[in-house]
């Protein structure tokens, strides 16, 4: 279900970034630029043969309408344990050498990064599969929503794994057969 707003609202955001890191994991929530390279240097290691970058940016347009910009919130505390969960599954799911989710928060113009996640694992099979799923357990689960304006109007809230203007995916989809928002 979502919710509108009016075009000047700001969510309430942490100043700095917060993150959790073992040997094997780092997951982040930050309102600062994303920085892909050092999510690939994270899980780069001598014994992965694969590496699997995936960056989702915001579109300029959702179902013929123009976006202005994407403002992510989450409740940190909640949405850190889901994404260790997600990390700590996967790593011994697809036995992945290391893994890195990271979620932009605050604002987030057309063409920015909103997140990132590498992966790293012995065989590329395991790479892949590892990071579509890391990226669709975090649309599924975490605990992060999203304020999406559009050019002259009110923004719409929704969870990461709404599609069509707030109905959750699995109840309808978006035009072309995918399911999501202005976001990857």
């Amino acid at each position: 279900m979502s919710t509108t707003e009016t075009p000047s609202y700001k969510p309430d955001i942490p100043g700095d970034a917060v993150t959790q890191t073992t040997e094997n994991i780092h997951i982040e929530l930050t309102p600062h630029a994303l920085d892909s390279l050092a999510a690939t240097r994270f899980v780069r290691s001598p014994s992965a043969g694969a590496t699997v970058l995936f960056i989702g940016t915001t579109r300029d347009s959702f179902n013929d309408l123009p976006v202005s910009s994407l403002a992510y919130t989450s409740y940190a505390p909640l949405a850190m344990s889901t994404l260790h969960t997600i990390a700590t599954t996967l790593l011994a799911k697809h036995a992945l050498t290391r893994i890195a989710i990271i979620h932009k928060l605050g604002e987030c113009p057309i063409g920015e990064e909103s997140i990132v996640i590498a992966v790293s694992a012995p065989h590329r099979q395991a790479a892949w599969r590892a990071g579509e799923e890391a990226l669709e357990e975090t649309k599924k689960r975490a605990e992060i929503w999203k304020l999406e304006r559009f050019e002259g109007g009110e923004g719409v809230w929704r969870a990461n794994r709404d599609g069509v203007m707030g109905v959750k995916v699995g109840e309808d989809k978006c035009e072309g057969g995918q399911a999501g928002g202005a976001s990857a």
